[in-house]
């Protein structure tokens, strides 16, 4: 799971992140099969879109070809739990979208899973800002987005299959989510995007950084591509001016009228003064103490509060964490088809770190599960009860095939 910046950037450390590339340059990080295979899974995908009354028109979005499709496409009119009348996803409509090859967003998913939280928590920790996710599904060769740039760093973290990115030499200047940015029209990004700086191709486990209104877009190179984009919203310079508003409610000068206009000399000399006075104030506001020290809070904290729910703690009532149903975490397949084979009177499985010995009943488990993207205990119990389950899922992780939950 991660927890904390370093584990996010490994194997490139954060003192290298800040000096070289935050704010200032793309930063791709390679970081193997394992580092984000408990982000977010396929099945953890399909367990959230069957939450059905969480989703909208808004929360969830399908784009064909870089075009967003309009609600009526993929959505039904239902009775929300409010009573009132709501677009719904229907999954019968995004099913037959998707077999044409549209991509699924899923937005704000930052905190939907453990994994996506863990991502969340670490970027924002470290002080980057508030961190808002999306989850971006799409298909070998088609295109969901046009050259852009985004209004916020975008950290993508790759879980399923391979995207390539084209990371142009275009930066925009600090851009903010405003109509003199966002109506921009796509001419306009071509031309600002410059020429090409780079090509990334994205592989589950990998981390690609960008800095606010950085130019780029993305193709799937797998059947199946699935990475997070973490938009960061730092605090920004607009924002130290809403505090200064707090303060200057308390001064008298704020308050006043300013100098009526009748087109005279005398009085755009008393407006001119008036502002160069309210300018001075603002500066002498900016100096004090108190003023600084809520600023200080302001930006220390800007992030958003997630988790410390534990009711039964609250109660004083021990919770029994056993679980070993359909819920319990699942074991990732960091090696999706490996076969065992026979080996003279042995059957052992390849793994990178040598050769792993299997009993008959344990290499047909074993073949099962590499066939998967994922299994639990209780599954892999289930469909194989001639072997010890939880001992062979060890095994197999030990041995660099699974990820642990």
């Amino acid at each position: 799971m991660i927890r904390d910046l370093d584990a996010l950037l490994a194997p490139v450390t954060a003192e290298t992140f800040m000096a070289e590339h935050y704010d200032k340059a793309p930063l791709h990080v390679v970081g193997g099969l394992a580092k984000f295979a408990h982000v977010l899974s396929w099945r953890q995908i399909n367990r959230l879109l069957d939450m059905t009354h969480i989703w909208s028109a808004t929360s969830l979005k399908l784009v064909m070809d870089s075009q967003t499709l309009p609600a009526e496409q993929f959505c039904t009119r239902q009775v929300g739990r409010d009573g009132m009348q709501v677009m719904q996803p229907d999954a019968a409509l995004v099913r037959q979208w998707v077999g044409r090859g549209a991509s699924v967003v899923m937005n704000d998913v930052d905190s939907l899973t453990p994994g996506l939280a863990g991502v969340s928590e670490a970027i924002e920790a470290a002080g980057f800002g508030k961190a808002q996710a999306n989850v971006y599904i799409s298909w070998q060769s088609h295109k969901a987005f046009h050259a852009h740039y985004d209004t916020h760093d975008v950290w993508a973290v790759q879980v399923e299959g391979e995207k390539s990115w084209n990371i142009w030499e275009g930066r925009a200047d600090y851009p903010i989510p405003h109509p003199a940015f966002r109506g921009q029209p796509q001419a306009h990004h071509e031309q600002a995007k410059g020429r090409l700086r780079e090509k990334v191709l994205m592989k589950p486990g990998d981390l690609l950084y960008l800095p606010r209104g950085w130019y780029h877009d993305a193709l799937a190179e797998a059947p199946a591509s699935v990475h997070i984009a973490y938009g960061v919203h730092a605090p920004l310079g607009m924002d130290a001016l809403n505090i200064l508003l707090e303060r200057a409610l308390h001064e008298s000068l704020f308050r006043q009228p300013l100098p009526r206009q009748d087109g005279t000399a005398a009085a755009k000399f008393a407006l001119t003064s008036r502002a160069g006075l309210l300018g001075q104030k603002l500066a002498e506001f900016a100096r004090e103490p108190k003023v600084m020290e809520a600023l200080a809070g302001f930006v220390g904290g800007y992030r958003f509060q997630r988790g410390g729910n534990d009711l039964l703690a609250a109660r004083g009532i021990a919770q029994d964490t056993a679980d070993g149903g359909d819920d319990a975490p699942a074991w990732r397949v960091l090696a999706p088809g490996a076969k065992p084979v026979r080996r003279g009177a042995e059957l052992v499985l390849k793994t990178a770190s040598g050769t792993l010995p299997l009993t008959a009943p344990e290499a047909e488990a074993v073949a099962w599960l590499t066939g998967r993207n994922d299994a639990t205990e209780a599954e892999l119990g289930r469909a194989h009860p001639g072997v010890q389950a939880g001992t062979l899922l060890q095994r197999l992780a030990a041995a660099g095939v699974l990820a642990a939950p």
